[in-house]
């Protein structure tokens, strides 16, 4: 099977390294690694589309070698579908070890679970992966210390039995692994995020007439804790695996529009335009 290997926090992150060593162990897997040469957190879905893509390879300590691009994560699954390198096709996306956990609301702004996203888009299985740091915190700020021992060996051994996992197309798995040592692991539906922004003036705010510098995110977002969520299974101690989908209609929503009668709506609009 070939697994392109990939991330947001960029190609020398201990995370993906620690991953990529796991993933080179698994039976039948040819593992490629493209991913950004640097910090690429927050991206969500962004693309590369107004100027060409660098790509360097970059030797492993392994005698591997990996392709940093400065392009995002969205970019790197593209790169690989799209023939970077040559008689590779990615049957499986896997991205990741993450910094930080992707929990919740936050799985829409993570570059991590992005990439995931991409593979599904395209008709690829994936899988994003995210760690919480030993400091157990329950927002996605970066963490100091990491164990990526487990959630490496727990993903390869996903991998290797991916066949026999009962998925439907179009659904990545996001897995968010504790801080410390798991107490299990639980199926999960994604939580609520509560955040705490404000606009915050910077203290050395020196622009010039009309020009100021702003913080907009508080730290320390909040949650609902509800049994079942993903982030209730972290704060519990357990690994969190939740089948996310990339269908955004609102079915329901549908009906209720189509009852509204919108086109009655459009003579008023075409006596204004004509």
């Amino acid at each position: 099977m070939d697994v392109l290997l990939t991330n947001d926090d960029g190609i020398e992150a201990e995370g993906l390294q620690t991953l990529r060593r796991a993933l080179t162990q698994v039976p039948g897997v040819r593992l490629v690694t493209i991913a950004p040469d640097g910090n690429r957190s927050a991206m969500a879905r962004m693309i590369t589309t107004r100027r060409p893509l660098w790509v360097q390879e970059t030797p492993f300590d392994d005698g591997n070698i990996g392709y940093a691009t400065d392009g995002t994560p969205v970019d790197c699954v593209r790169f690989a579908t799209l023939g970077l390198v040559e008689g590779f096709r990615p049957q499986l996306v896997v991205s990741g070890i993450n910094h930080g956990s992707n929990l919740g609301d936050d799985v829409t702004y993570s570059g991590t679970v992005a990439a995931a996203f991409e593979g599904i888009l395209l008709g690829i299985p994936a899988i994003a992966v995210s760690q919480q740091s030993t400091a157990r915190e329950m927002d996605f700020r970066f963490g100091r210390s990491f164990r990526f021992q487990i959630a490496a060996e727990f993903t390869a051994r996903v991998v290797e039995e991916l066949d026999d996992v009962p998925l439907p197309d179009g659904t990545l798995l996001n897995v968010n692994v504790p801080g410390e040592h798991p107490g299990g692991v639980e199926v999960t539906r994604l939580g609520k995020r509560i955040y705490r922004d404000e606009l915050q003036l910077d203290d050395e705010s020196h622009g010039g007439p009309g020009r100021r510098r702003y913080w907009i995110y508080g730290g320390d977002p909040g949650y609902h804790d509800e049994p079942g969520t993903d982030l209730s299974a972290i704060a519990e101690g357990r690994i969190s695996v939740t089948p996310v989908h990339f269908d955004l209609t609102d079915v329901d929503g549908i009906d209720a529009l189509v009852a509204h009668d919108l086109t009655r709506l459009l003579a008023p609009a075409a006596r204004e335009l004509w």
